[in-house]
Formats: C-alpha cells, sequence, structure tokens
C-alpha cells in the first residue's frame, strides 16, 4: 500500500509540474506588423518583440492577460503594452505612454 501510495504522489507532482510549467503561446499575435500609417514595423516572434527591424535591440516578453510585458536581457522594470483589439489581420496596442497604435499584417 505504501508503494502505491508514494507511486500515485510522484506522478501527482510529476503532471503538476508539466502542466505548470506550459507557456501561453498566441499564435495570432505572432508575425509581421505594420502601423497604419506606415512609420512603425513590429515583428513579433515566439520569444521576441522588435519595433523598426532594430535586431539588436530585440526585447524579451510574455503575455498575461491582454498585456505584453517586455524586458530588455531580462531586466526590470517591464515595459508594458496592452493589447485593445487582436486579430488575424489586425492589431490596436496601446504603448506605455497611452498612445493608441493600429497595426496590421
Amino acid at each position: 500500500m505504501k508503494k502505491h501510495a508514494l507511486t500515485f504522489t510522484l506522478l501527482t507532482g510529476i503532471v503538476m509540474l508539466t502542466a505548470c510549467d506550459k507557456k501561453q503561446v498566441n499564435t495570432k499575435l505572432q508575425g509581421n506588423w505594420v502601423s497604419k500609417d506606415k512609420e512603425t514595423t513590429l515583428k513579433i516572434t515566439a520569444k521576441k518583440f522588435i519595433i523598426d527591424g532594430d535586431e539588436q535591440s530585440a526585447e524579451d516578453y510574455f503575455t498575461k492577460g491582454d498585456t505584453i510585458f517586455t524586458s530588455f536581457e531580462g531586466n526590470q522594470p517591464y515595459t508594458k503594452f496592452v493589447i485593445q483589439k487582436l486579430d488575424e489581420q489586425s492589431l490596436k496596442l496601446i504603448y506605455p505612454d497611452s498612445v493608441l497604435v493600429e497595426f496590421i499584417r
């Protein structure tokens, strides 16, 4: 009986760890975006957030709800971008200075 309890506890722990480790990937968000006024480009990959094609200053990011948090090389504080609208062809993003920028693919 002790063997079954130990096995059950270990399996439950492993399942919980793997479930908690899954990253939320938003495939609608990833891709190349251009602002409607054609002044700003935005490239979002699985791990990087790149504004205006500057690969040298690419920032790491993660999403939580409708917010994108970015940081340069993991440094804090995080820069916060709020997603107002997101679908397959358009993205409305509120920048940290409360400016709304509309992007299209």
